[in-house]
């Protein structure tokens, strides 16, 4: 068990530009969060280095990022000016090359880079520039299978995706784009990234039937919608929106992790139709239950930090459960806690402080969760001896 990350921003292991921060890092809210122990995330911040400086900084801070009057174009070269500088841009990149990246070069032309030059190019990344149309990629589209353009100007998918039938993975974050267009054609498509834009509403996605891995985090979704001909979904990210409910999954027969985090959840029954879901981040919604779990048997992970939960009820069913993160909620009863997740013996971790039981008596706290489940390696931040025996903690509790 390593130490918990934030949930945030990974990709596919393997991936070149894979940016995975080792250290907990503060979330939207300050607090160091634990949970998503990758680079993927709710709204895909950690999937830039501590150290880079976005072409649009107000991606990281402001919620309402993207708005025409908030965007920060960077230092850019005139168009007229840059034509010349880009077209040589690339010239000591050897023609064979299968990657290019041009990462906070200024570029806003695509086509001015005369990529048609590559003929084996299979991934192109052109983040944190100051594109504002995909455009002048038709010369690469028999190679090219991963196309990163995250951190630009992008208001709309126009056809510039046309031929890009090849394509395996996409990110378009942090742009500012309304409405998701032109990709349905794009059938190999396997990782789609959309954080941090202005999207309202779930659509364009029939056809992408080898997708796995969707993100959607912080923009404006209110509703859970066309998804059922995703049948290969395993991954949906769609924290920090206005989301309220939880419908809208039944035809995902293949998700395994749902991040749904800083929403306005405060009904689980609806997860009865994912019931092979194995990870679930729901923290910082509504809840004040964890009835309607019941069927999600299958659940290893379980996020619900600052919530309103007061009782562990619901979670009796969960035999396979490894990680319960449960802090800053209203839990009060260590007998309820003994009662719901004694018998799990899958059960290493766990999350209880902010809580009641935590707040009322924390120089014995840790003592009591011991002893109530002895099978436990974590509490909080804190690791222990797994051979550590009930008794000890019994000892512990007992006055001299």
């Amino acid at each position: 068990m390593t130490v918990p990350p934030v949930d945030e921003g990974n990709r596919s292991p393997g991936h070149h530009i894979e940016l995975i921060d080792e250290n907990p890092s503060p979330r939207h809210d300050g607090e160091a969060s634990p949970g998503l122990r990758n680079s993927k995330g709710w709204d895909g911040k950690l999937r830039i280095p501590k150290s880079a400086v976005l072409s649009n900084p107000e991606a990281l801070s402001d919620p309402e990022y993207s708005d025409d009057e908030n965007v920060m174009p960077g230092d850019e070269v005139p168009a007229d000016e840059g034509k010349p500088f880009l077209s040589h841009l690339l010239d000591a990149e050897p023609l064979d090359t299968d990657e290019i990246m041009c990462t906070h070069s200024r570029i806003q032309s695509i086509s001015a880079l005369r990529l048609e030059r590559f003929k084996q190019v299979a991934r192109i990344c052109l983040r944190q520039n100051s594109i504002q149309e995909i455009e002048g990629l038709e010369g690469v589209a028999a190679t090219l299978n991963d196309l990163d353009l995250y951190d630009n100007l992008i208001s709309h998918i126009g056809r510039g995706l046309e031929d890009l039938v090849n394509l395996t993975s996409l990110d378009l974050s942090f742009n500012k784009i309304k409405h998701i267009k032109h990709i349905n054609h794009l059938t190999n498509l396997t990782d789609l990234f959309f954080v941090a834009n202005k999207i309202s509403k779930i659509d364009g996605l029939e056809g992408l039937t080898k997708l796995r891995n969707l993100e959607l985090g912080s923009n404006r979704i209110r509703e859970l919608q066309n998804l059922d001909n995703l049948t290969s979904l395993e991954e949906l990210w769609v924290a920090k929106n206005k989301i309220t409910e939880l419908t809208g999954l039944s035809g995902l027969s293949n998700l395994r992790l749902l991040s749904i985090q800083s929403n306005r959840i405060s009904d689980l029954s609806p997860l009865k139709d994912v019931p092979q879901l194995e990870e679930l981040y729901i923290s910082h919604n509504m809840l004040e239950s964890l009835e309607g779990l019941e069927h999600n048997t299958k659940l290893r992970t379980l996020e619900i930090s600052n919530n309103k939960v007061a009782s562990l009820k619901g979670l009796g069913p969960l035999v396979e459960l490894e990680e319960l993160w449960a802090s800053y909620n209203l839990i009060a009863d260590f007998n309820e806690v003994e009662k719901e997740l004694g018998d799990k013996k899958s059960l290493t971790t766990v999350y209880f402080e902010g809580n009641p039981l935590q707040l009322r008596g924390p120089a014995l706290y840790r003592n009591k969760v011991r002893l109530a489940l002895p099978q436990v390696q974590q509490i909080d931040a804190s690791k222990f001896c797994p051979c550590l025996s009930a008794s000890y903690a019994v000892n512990m509790l007992t006055p001299i």
